[in-house]
């Protein structure tokens, strides 16, 4: 870690994080997670793992004098052998609401994934600092968004006046389960992933539980999600049950309504909107599993393709047609009871004609463009179920 002329030295306190469930003390600094220790204690999945810790809709906030300010993390780089560097994550600033700038951590730790023999290795990095400089002088409330894709370590704030964490936002919160789209896989920086737009355009306090291919109905998620406190509620589930080959129709009603009752056990009366499947013409028909295009990545591109067969989903594969259907009659069954239960079709969101326009540029996930297409159109879902409860 570098010495910074700044004369105000912070150490980054978990009052200073928004968006995170629990934060985890290290040798190095605070972890932000979206999952509690006790649910990633559950399920050993190191996909899951890797995802939950990687800070999408993660903010520093602060009230501030200083024109002067430089975060100092520890990022983790990802590398994946033989394809093309990743983009450095994004950090984000904004100040009282406006997005001003965007700085990137060049350097860090390194995870190195080899597809193709299953190997991960990680380097050891050093500190980063990133410095927003020469803001606007007198009294502004200033937000730091963390990558959505990269883990990271946060260790101290640096400025040239006094910081002072924010206690609470004053807004409503939503907490949002969803697969890597959810996530922001695409998206090109922290406040462009849909979530944060829907919450913005909503004027809602976001808590993002979307995690990169691990949306697959676990219950030890339904029982986190019942800890957290939810003043609206909302889960985009079915993409990464196919992409998995998780389970089949048999199981997946049972697990849906299973999933539903845990939730609403502890949240009786928050709106839920359960959301089925974007459009995704890979998989409309076709089952998983989902699977590398090994041509594609020959060529250092990444591309997915459907491994599974269209006639298999008569023997109760499951592809993304059949699970929307199946999604909106138990939503149609369970309001009769329930009528604080939604249903939003994906497809609403992202459909047919938003794929010409918009072609997700790997097969699976949508690009920036259509990330805020689909936060837009959330975001009226949003308005309009806060209406409802008043």
């Amino acid at each position: 870690m570098t010495a910074s002329p700044l004369p105000f030295a912070t150490p980054i306190s978990a009052d200073f994080i928004h968006g995170a469930v629990e934060v985890e003390t290290t040798d190095a600094g605070l972890l932000p997670h979206r999952l509690p220790a006790w649910a990633l204690s559950q399920c050993d999945d190191p996909q899951l793992a890797m995802a939950e810790a990687q800070p999408a809709g993660v903010r520093i906030i602060f009230d501030t004098t200083a024109t002067d300010i430089e975060l100092v993390t520890l990022p983790t780089k990802r590398h994946y052998v033989g394809m093309p560097a990743r983009p450095d994550g994004c950090y984000e600033l904004l100040v009282d609401g406006r997005r001003l700038r965007q700085a990137v951590a060049p350097a860090g730790n390194e995870l190195r994934i080899n597809m193709a023999t299953g190997n991960v290795e990680m380097l050891a990095g050093a500190p980063q600092s990133i410095a927003f400089l020469g803001l606007d002088a007198g009294s502004k409330r200033v937000e730091i968004w963390l990558p959505h894709n990269e883990t990271t370590v946060l260790l101290q704030l640096r400025s040239n006046a006094a910081v002072f964490p924010v206690a609470s936002l004053g807004q409503r919160r939503w907490v949002h389960h969803g697969s890597s789209i959810s996530q922001g896989s695409n998206a090109t920086h922290p406040t462009g992933i849909w979530p944060a737009i829907a919450a913005a355009g909503a004027g809602l306090e976001l808590l993002n539980l979307g995690y990169g291919g691990s949306a697959l109905l676990d219950p030890f998620v339904a029982r986190a999600i019942g800890t957290l406190p939810a003043d609206l509620i909302s889960i985009k589930m079915g993409i990464n049950l196919v992409n998995r080959d998780l389970m089949r129709l048999r199981a997946f009603g049972p697990a849906l309504h299973g999933f539903l009752d845990t939730i609403r056990q502890a949240h009786p009366t928050v709106p839920i909107l359960l959301i089925s499947p974007i459009y995704c013409a890979i998989h409309e028909t076709i089952p998983g599993p989902t699977m590398f295009d090994t041509e594609a990545l020959r060529e250092g591109r990444l591309l997915f393709r459907a491994a599974g067969r269209a006639e298999e989903v008569a023997q109760g594969k499951l592809n993304l047609q059949v699970i929307r259907d199946q999604t909106g009659a138990i939503v149609a069954q369970r309001q009769q009871a329930d009528r604080h239960l939604h249903y939003i079709d994906g497809t609403s969101l992202y459909g047919p004609d938003d794929a010409t326009r918009h072609p997700l540029p790997d097969a699976l996930h949508p690009d920036a463009d259509a990330h805020r297409l689909i936060g837009e159109r959330f975001a009226h879902h949003l308005l309009d179920a806060a209406s409802r409860q008043g």
